[in-house]
Order: C-alpha cells, then structure tokens, then sequence
C-alpha cells in the first residue's frame, strides 16, 4: 500500500515509541487515523525488523465477534511472543466495550507496546481518565491541511487551488475520487451521513434525530457566528421545531464529542478569563460542512475563510479562543506553549480605510508583542503592515507555521 505519508502527527508520536504510555490517536471517523497507525507501523518494521506488530481493525469483519474486553483478551493471549518487542495496535478501540480494562492490564503487565484509535471524545474524559489517568498521551488527528490537500491532490499553489480546498474540505480520501463537479459530495454526504448515526445517535444515544439534523444544518448556516443554545433554541422554534435550550446543549456537546465540529468559546485578552455564555463553532472539514448545505462562494467565502484559518491554528497545535476586549473582539486568540498570537479575519482591505481601522485597530489595542495577523484574500505582495502587525494573504497563512 503507498501511502501518502503526514509527518505533523507521526514525528509527535516516533519519540513515544517503546514508551510505557499508551498512545492514543483520537479525531473525527475518516481523517485518516488509522494510516498513520500504518505508518507508525512501517516506521516500526524498518527499525526493528524482528518486531512482532499486532494489529485490529474494530471495522473490519474478521473481528467483529471482539465485542467486549473479555472477548479482545482472549483473542491477545497467543499473539505475543517472548523473544521480541510487542506493538498492539487497535483501530476504533472504543468499539469494544470496556476496552480500557484490556489495555490496562497489558499496560501493567508490560507485554506490548500499545496504540489506538477513537473517533469520540469521551474516550477520553471518561473510559480513558478514569481507568488509565497518566499512562496514556493523546494526539489528536484532523482532516488534511491546505498543504497536505496540495500534496494528497498533486495541485500547484495557487488561488484556485485554495478555493478547492475551500470548497471540498480536505478528507484524505478524496483523491481517490476526484475533484470533478459534485463527485467529492456524494462520499461526503455519505460519511456525514456515517458519522452522525455510528458517532453520534448510536454512541450518545440521541432519541430525536430530525432535530440533531436540524441543528447541524443551523451550525453549517452560522460557522463561525457567535451564539448561544437560548439563541439556537428560538431559532428553531420559528422553524417549528421545539426543543429546550438543555437540550441544545446537549446535542452541541454530542456532536463535538465525535470532533465533528468545535466550540471555541471566547475569552478575555488580558488574562484569559473564560466566558460561559456565546461561543462560536467551526467544522472539522470544510468539505463535509459544504456537502450539508452546498457551497455558496460569494455568501459563504468569509465563513469558509474564517474556518480554514481556525483548522490551521489547531493542526499546529494552538489552543484557540475568540478574544474579548470590553466591546471589540479579535477573532482567534492561539496559544501554543505558553505563546499568543492574534489573528484578525477580512475578506479584503483594498484601500478601505475604514475597513483597515477596524481590523487593524482591534489588534493595535492589544498591548504586547505577540505575532499579530490580518488574514485576507488580497494578493498583498505590497501590501499594509502597522506597527507590527502583518497583513498576509490566506495562501500565505496556510503555507506558514506560526511561530
């Protein structure tokens, strides 16, 4: 098999290989979690050549009677052997129930070297955390990045090639199907589809589906609007549909635990006080996002923009926040090892001068010497620098690690 390979994520995870820590690779079903399971795997079998890999895939038919910890225990006892190194690794671990009991056991025992996948959140705050506190580090896989939809789609970098990306997302398959007219969307709309029934319905146990529906499409509408669950619940009741802000709340918090959208609330630019109340919400993939209610490029550009610069911050790792100053906000506020930088988000500047002032003005007011951007789509080549803060084109955002 040739693959393609994404060494942002396996060169955080080689240095923890034959660690005592479990590894565990969590994000949205189908970013590609476990090809780089396959090639940690090959990294393995090229440095240790005698290496013993056992390897399950939760989604494949051969192992679909493994349902329960017992029964993956049973399946382990003569897999591993006692004159080479062990690697276990389990694709979509949370398919088995109490998998966590298993994987402690072997963590304790000191028999393999452990791996796995999940495609829910709650992996982690719940089976993981409580059984395994410590002893297991997280790497959270997304869905391609601009540079990693160039290099899986052979394209030059080019402004048409930045509105495909905005406009088929960057799901790792999606080579294989073309970027021909409305082809990507048909698999698209087909793993939305996946996703929300294994991932969210089954796993959280949603009883009204016509409302989650509902509401993802009020999220794909408002990407990167600023809300709140009394604001979404009006909504829909002049939509007649009639459900408590709890509720709400409820479905939002079910649908980021299968990474397929992420909240990112708003905090305070001084000392990063939390707000609890109106958060935005951004899609893991832009192309699944469009396959859900189209792609519309003049009404829907800046929500498109806004959302392949935020998956550009946390593919680099940035915890991110809408930043709040008094009235004014900045959109993104990325931390990353104790370091800030503010991002500003413009559809163009031209020689707007007010629009300038505004995008310009937020970010002036922030008094310290953090990286400081105004992401456009001008060709800014020449384009307007104040005081520090860079005016750079969104081509050349996504091509840069922020430092």
């Amino acid at each position: 098999m040739n693959l393609i390979e994404r060494p942002i994520y396996t060169e955080r995870i080689i240095p923890f290989i034959n660690k005592e820590v479990i590894k565990v690779l969590t994000g949205q079903r189908r970013v590609g979690k476990s090809y780089v399971l396959l090639q940690l795997m090959d990294h393995i079998r090229h440095t240790d050549s005698k290496a013993n890999i056992v390897y399950i895939n939760m989604e494949l038919d051969e192992f679909v009677s493994i349902k329960t910890d017992a029964a993956l225990n049973a399946y382990l006892k003569d897999k591993f052997a006692k004159d080479r190194n062990n690697y276990f690794f389990i694709d979509e671990v949370q398919e088995v129930t109490g998998f966590e009991r298993s994987l402690r056991s072997l963590l304790a025992k000191n028999v393999c070297d452990i791996y796995c996948t999940g495609s829910n959140a709650n992996m982690l705050s719940g089976e993981l955390a409580t059984h395994l506190s410590g002893r297991y580090i997280a790497f959270h896989i997304h869905s391609l990045s601009y540079e990693e939809f160039r290099k899986f789609h052979q394209l030059n970098n080019t402004f048409d090639t930045v509105l495909q990306y905005l406009r088929y997302g960057g799901m790792p398959f999606l080579p294989n199907i073309g970027l021909q007219e409305d082809l990507p969307f048909e698999y698209l709309r087909n793993v939305y589809s996946t996703i929300l029934l294994k991932d969210v319905v089954a796993r959280e146990n949603i009883r009204n589906v016509s409302f989650l529906e509902n509401l993802v499409i009020y999220l794909a509408n408002n990407t990167g609007s600023l809300f709140s669950a009394n604001n979404i619940s009006k909504y829909l009741r002049s939509q007649r549909v009639d459900m408590s802000p709890q509720i709400t709340i409820n479905y939002l918090r079910a649908l980021s635990n299968a990474f397929f959208v992420h909240k990112v609330v708003r905090a305070e630019i001084g000392g990063l006080k939390i707000f609890e109340i109106g958060e935005k919400y951004y899609f893991e993939d832009i192309g699944l996002r469009n396959a859900i209610v189209g792609f519309n490029q003049r009404a829907d550009i800046h929500k498109l923009l806004e959302n392949a610069v935020y998956l550009h911050l946390i593919q680099q790792d940035y915890q991110v926040f809408v930043g709040k100053m008094g009235h004014k906000e900045v959109d993104f506020v990325g931390i990353r090892n104790g370091i800030k930088l503010y991002v500003q988000i413009c559809l163009t500047l031209d020689n707007d001068e007010t629009t300038a002032h505004r995008e310009f003005g937020n970010l002036l007011q922030i008094e310290d010497n953090y990286p400081k951007y105004v992401v456009t789509l001008n060709d800014v080549s020449t384009g307007i620098s104040k005081e520090g803060i860079v005016h750079i084109n969104l081509i050349d955002f996504l091509t840069a690690n922020q430092s």
